[in-house]
């Protein structure tokens, strides 16, 4: 049995997902140190936020249960990513870095993080959308990909807590051939649209219901933010690259806006808000065109694989197709292989939220935890054999 490991944890981000992630690992840390067989002890040694630092500078264990209010009344200022690759490189056990951001000055650290042998744990959709240079920069540092650093795993950078990174690249590596994949990738989208034209009729106004959305809390706080369609577009190009598509960024395939163009130019979400009724004929007209063919609008992204093609925009659906089924903020991701033939394999669920996407992220910690102590076990198995 190899002998009991300690794992060093490093934060970035506190707000909801961080927040979230915290109490997810406090939990976690403690069932596995109490695990009999084969304890891990999981040391909080960083936890940052945009504007504040917590650090032990000895690589002592910082206190999971007050580290958020510690942090608060922190007076350090953050660490750029060069800074804290160094802290981490030179602790003395391995390292788990969990970026909660979408920053995308950390997400172009990753290939240093990974080089330097820190596992890397993440939500952030940036690092993995923006450039195919850096795609390819991070996949060949990282051990899960074709270098010899450290492992690097983001399920909740598509679909939050939804198993679609991790289906996806199941499908991919056993061979099975993708052809299509399809489906509604935003919970703010799918909220919208089920809300502007659910099925059976009615609906209020678009920029009603737009509206209803971000009091809700299901929109950015500039819901332009979310009607760009740069998030779908985002987590397309993540998906397409998965099966060998060269997509160079999340805008190098069609995504339609749903910003009036009078209206990106507005100083704020709340003017935005508050032009937007002006322009509620352009989406009624949409509403009405779908409603004479007995169908619904949603907005979706699709790959088709053969012909090289993502875009994302409004498509139009019967209403016994499971995409116009859906409720509420649910997403839903169909998979049309070879081997499913003309039933695609599709999953659904929530897509958006603190808790879930949290989930995604303590899902992916707990890889890198198995995947380190079976490292452990090797070396002590390599250490008794000399």
């Amino acid at each position: 049995m190899a002998p009991p490991r300690q794992v060093f944890v490093a934060i970035i981000g506190v707000g909801g997902v961080g927040k979230a992630f915290l109490g997810q690992l406090s939990q976690l840390a403690q069932r596995m140190s109490q695990n009999p067989s084969q304890p891990m002890y999981i040391s909080l040694i960083l936890l940052a936020s945009s504007k504040k630092l917590l650090l032990s500078p000895n690589y002592h264990h910082l206190n999971l249960s007050t580290c958020a209010s510690d942090l608060q009344s922190s007076t350090t200022t953050p660490m750029s990513p060069a800074e804290i690759a160094q802290y981490l490189e030179k602790a003395p056990e391995k390292t788990i870095l969990i970026d909660n951001t979408s920053n995308q000055d950390i997400a172009d650290a990753y290939p240093t993080f990974l080089a330097k042998g820190i596992n890397v744990v993440t939500p952030n959709k940036k690092a993995f959308s923006s450039s195919l240079a850096l795609w390819k920069e991070i996949f060949s540092a990282a051990s899960n990909g074709t270098g010899s650093g450290g492992w690097v795993f983001h399920e909740s950078s598509c679909g939050a807590g939804l198993p679609v990174i991790s289906t996806l690249k199941e499908l991919v590596e056993t061979g099975d051939e993708v052809t299509r994949i399809e489906g509604v990738f935003s919970g703010t989208m799918s909220f919208l649209f089920n809300s502007f034209m659910p099925v059976g009729g009615g609906g209020g106004q678009f920029s009603a219901e737009v509206k209803k959305a971000k009091e809700l809390g299901y929109t950015e706080p500039d819901p332009r933010d979310d009607l760009n369609g740069l998030d779908v577009a985002r987590k397309l190009t993540i998906l397409a690259r998965m099966v060998g598509l060269d997509v160079e960024s999340a805008t190098s395939f069609p995504v339609q806006s749903l910003i009036p163009k009078e209206l990106e130019s507005c100083s704020s979400g709340d003017e935005f808000l508050e032009k937007l009724p002006q322009f509620d004929g352009q989406m009624d007209k949409t509403k009405e065109e779908a409603a004479k063919e007995g169908k619904v609008v949603r907005f979706v992204g699709s790959i088709d694989v053969a012909k090289k093609g993502v875009k994302v925009g409004l498509e139009k659906f019967d209403a016994s197709h499971p995409i116009a089924a859906l409720k509420g903020s649910d997403n839903i991701i169909s998979f049309y292989t070879k081997r499913y033939g003309d039933n695609p394999l599709i999953i659904q669920g929530a897509g958006a939220g603190g808790e879930v996407t949290a989930m995604g992220v303590t899902g992916d910690l707990i890889k890198v935890l198995r995947l380190l102590h079976v490292q452990a076990r090797r070396m002590s198995v390599v250490g008794r054999t000399d």
